[in-house]
């Protein structure tokens, strides 16, 4: 019986190397290949054609968002599976909108890796039981109905620098987290401000604050 090939992609070596160690005890599955960039990935799947990728969302080179809907696009025969740290709540529903078919954070890996890739691999769909069982719930629904517009007007990018700005980072913090410039910052600032209609930085951070608290509920 062939083992499924699984692809890690992850800026971090400790990542990739525990990710690998849990796989690789598997008798269905076994890992490929191991990235810590977007480029290398791409590269590897100019000639090689793994039947998994598990894919960080923050990396160095390539918005991780971005890459996923590159890589549903060019090979939609090929399962993703998102690994972050980022809030699901917040960030589930555009990983599946842009091609992923799984999503799980960081914190909760040991527990749900092999049954989220196997879901996967079996060409379902894979979100926490935590999360699955808050959209069964109204009132969660409805809070995330809310949310919806705040979501859809922001870029990924934008969405990133709001959840950032919530958490209380400071706009040199986030440029450090998302390797960018200062500047490049306060230009996506002033555009969240305009698309939300906030009129300075005190109702940014005050709507970015409660913002993040509804996402975490």
């Amino acid at each position: 019986m062939s083992k499924s090939s699984i692809v890690i992609l992850d800026d971090h070596a400790v990542v990739r190397q525990g990710l690998a160690r849990v796989i690789n005890n598997q008798e269905t599955m076994t890992v490929s290949a191991s990235f810590q960039d977007g480029q290398g990935l791409l590269h590897y799947l100019q000639t090689e054609k793994p039947d998994l990728v598990i894919s960080d969302l923050s990396l160095k080179d390539i918005n991780g968002l971005e890459l996923i809907k590159t890589l549903h696009f060019k090979y939609p025969e090929l399962h993703i599976l998102v690994l972050s740290m980022h809030d699901e709540t917040m960030y589930a529903d555009r990983v599946l909108k842009a091609g992923a078919r799984g999503y799980i954070m960081k914190e909760k890996v040991t527990k749900e890796l092999i049954k989220a890739i196997n879901t996967v691999l079996n060409n379902g769909i894979y979100t926490s039981e935590e999360l699955s069982q808050k959209m069964l719930e109204s009132s969660l629904r409805n809070k995330i109905v809310e949310d919806v517009s705040t979501d859809k007007l922001l870029t990924d990018r934008e969405l990133e620098v709001l959840e950032y700005t919530g958490d209380g980072l400071t706009t040199e913090e986030i440029a450090d987290k998302l390797m960018l410039g200062t500047k490049t910052i306060e230009t996506y600032k002033t555009r969240i401000k305009e698309k939300l209609s906030l009129k300075n930085v005190n109702q940014l951070i005050k709507y970015a604050v409660e913002w993040r608290l509804k996402t975490r509920l």
